[in-house]
């Protein structure tokens, strides 16, 4: 992939990963396809910060019912992203 702005998707805040974060682990949703090599050079580009490790994991949409037509919602492809000590990234303002 060529841009680090279209690999990067938004972050992911969660309970579950807001606790990662005390680890130094952030989560991001990311282009599906998007090597674990993008995802960390659009994670250093963008925040200026030192990437250790990247995992990866492809998670199947949701099958949902409106009335009696079934419908997949998309795959969505998330990131975890391990710093290193000393780095962080403030995702949002006033925590």
């Amino acid at each position: 992939m060529s841009d680090a702005y279209s690999i990067l998707r938004r972050p992911i805040i969660t309970e579950k990963s807001t606790k990662l974060q005390e680890s130094n682990r952030y989560v991001f949703q990311v282009a599906r396809s998007a090597t674990k090599i993008d995802v960390k050079l659009a994670v250093e580009k963008n925040f200026d910060v030192t990437v250790l490790n990247v995992n990866t994991i492809t998670v199947k949409g949701k099958r949902k019912r409106r009335g009696p037509r079934y419908f997949k919602k998309p795959d969505v492809k998330k990131a975890i992203v391990t710093l290193a000590e000393g780095d962080s990234i403030t995702l949002f303002e006033g925590v």
